[in-house]
């Protein structure tokens, strides 16, 4: 009997914990607004906002910055001076 009232604390205890980020990475380039909201949520750093949804916030930051990743290739040639 015992067990099966710590299974039922214990199964409580995990549906109560907090769901994961609902914006995603896309989401927060889409929309620069609710990214830059975030930002400041985040760096508020109260408890409001979870590590995860932080990290979502950084990463859409960082895609914004640098855009979809296409690294500098120089000519084959060299300049001439």
């Amino acid at each position: 009997m015992k067990i099966v009232v710590l299974l039922f604390v214990a199964m409580a205890l995990v549906a109560c914990s907090k769901a994961a980020p609902t914006d995603t990475v896309d989401s927060l380039v889409a929309h620069p607004d609710h990214l830059h909201a975030m930002e400041q949520k985040c760096a508020k750093n109260d408890g409001q906002v979870s590590v995860a949804e932080c990290e979502v916030v950084s990463e859409a930051r960082r895609r914004l910055f640098y855009g979809n990743g296409v690294q500098y290739t120089p000519s084959k040639t060299p300049p001439k001076f």
